[in-house]
C-alpha cells in the first residue's frame, strides 16, 4: 500500500520518473484504475452538494469509461497519426500513465467545503491536464511536449464531440 500512495504522491508531483516507471509495470493497471476510481469518488465527494449520492457513483463509472476511451484515443492518435521516429507503446502503456494523471484531482475532495469548489474543480484541473501531458509525452517517448499537448487536445476535441453526440442521441437533460 505504501508503493500506491507514493506513486500517486509522485505522480501529483509530476514525477516523470513515475510516468515511466509506471509505463513499464504492466502490474500497475490495478493501480492505474484505483487512482481514477478515487479520483472520480473525491470529484463526488467535493460536488454532493451538486450532485448528491448518486452523482458519486455515475461519475465514477463515467471516469472509468472516460479514462479508457481517452486513453484508447490518445494512443490511435500519438501513435498513428502523430508519431514521433521513436514513439512505441501499448494502449496498456496509456491506460497505466494515463491513470496515474489523475491523482491530482484527489484534491477535489476539497470542493466540500462551501465557497471553495469552483476554486478546487479549477486548479485540479488544470493540474491533472498537467499531468496528462506529461503523462503521454512518457509513454509515447516524445521528445516533444507541444507534440503531447497537440495529442491530448485533438483527443479531447474527439472525446468531447463523442460525448455530445451520445448526449443529444439519448435526449439530454430533462427538467
Amino acid at each position: 500500500m505504501a508503493n500506491f500512495k507514493d506513486r500517486i504522491i509522485r505522480a501529483a508531483k509530476l514525477d516523470v520518473k513515475l510516468y515511466e516507471e509506471v509505463e513499464a509495470d504492466k502490474g500497475a493497471m490495478g493501480q492505474a484504475m484505483g487512482v481514477v476510481v478515487l479520483s472520480s469518488i473525491a470529484a463526488g465527494v467535493g460536488s454532493i452538494g451538486r450532485g448528491g449520492f448518486s452523482g458519486i457513483l455515475i461519475g465514477t463509472i463515467a471516469a472509468l469509461i472516460g479514462w479508457y476511451v481517452w486513453a484508447y484515443l490518445t494512443y490511435f492518435i500519438g501513435t498513428k497519426l502523430l508519431p514521433e521516429s521513436q514513439t512505441k507503446a501499448d494502449h496498456g502503456e496509456l491506460l497505466r500513465t494515463i491513470g496515474f494523471s489523475s491523482s491530482p484531482g484527489l484534491i477535489r475532495v476539497l470542493g466540500i467545503i462551501p465557497g471553495l469548489g469552483g476554486v478546487v474543480f479549477l486548479v485540479a484541473s488544470i493540474w491533472m491536464l498537467v499531468a496528462m501531458v506529461i503523462a503521454v509525452r512518457q509513454a509515447l517517448d516524445y521528445n516533444s511536449t507541444l507534440r503531447a499537448v497537440g495529442v491530448c487536445m485533438i483527443g479531447w476535441i474527439i472525446q468531447t464531440a463523442i460525448l455530445v453526440l451520445l448526449f443529444s442521441i439519448l435526449g439530454g437533460v430533462q427538467n
